[in-house]
């Protein structure tokens, strides 16, 4: 019985482990955009970050240059990086580059959607819609699911 039980556990985790990781995926010409996300905010936070891996199988760069969400005035795209020892964040003004045949990660620290101007508090566990806006493929409205800081953290070192 002991093994029974024991096995059923493994499965439920297994299963969930394999339901978590089929986020939804969304195709705009030869664009994919996978597993949309943003980082849940404390009440009154003015700003938050959204991620996510964006697919290029095109043989034609495009770049994603903006957006917009319900939920926050103002929708830019920014990047951290490191001069010398102070990490800075900077709007990218002519947006990010997706390479032609090629895939960019939008993660913390690095690339990512910076919603501004916040009129509401991301709550964890819900989903938000958002609007991105590419160069050359236009524009995709998808569900961006609200995570915590740990489970971003998490999901990061898992792609």
């Amino acid at each position: 019985m002991k093994k029974a039980i024991t096995a059923f556990a493994t499965a439920a985790v297994l299963l969930g482990a394999s339901v978590a990781s089929f986020a939804t995926d969304y195709t705009l010409g030869d664009l994919v955009i996978e597993n949309p996300r943003a980082r849940a905010t404390p009440p009154g936070a003015p700003v938050s970050g959204g991620y996510m891996m964006i697919r290029n199988n095109g043989a034609e760069a495009d770049r994603l240059i903006g957006g917009s969400a319900p939920f926050a005035g103002k929708v830019e795209i920014h990047e951290m990086a490191m001069e010398g020892d102070v990490m800075k964040m900077r709007q990218l003004e002519n947006g990010l580059e997706i390479p032609a045949g090629g895939m960019v990660t939008l993660k913390p620290g690095g690339f990512h959607v910076m919603f501004m101007q916040m009129k509401e508090q991301l709550q964890e566990g819900t989903t938000q819609k958002v609007t991105l806006q590419f160069e050359k493929a236009g524009e995709i409205e998808v569900d961006v699911d609200v995570q915590s800081p740990d489970q971003l953290k998490m999901k990061m070192k898992m792609n």
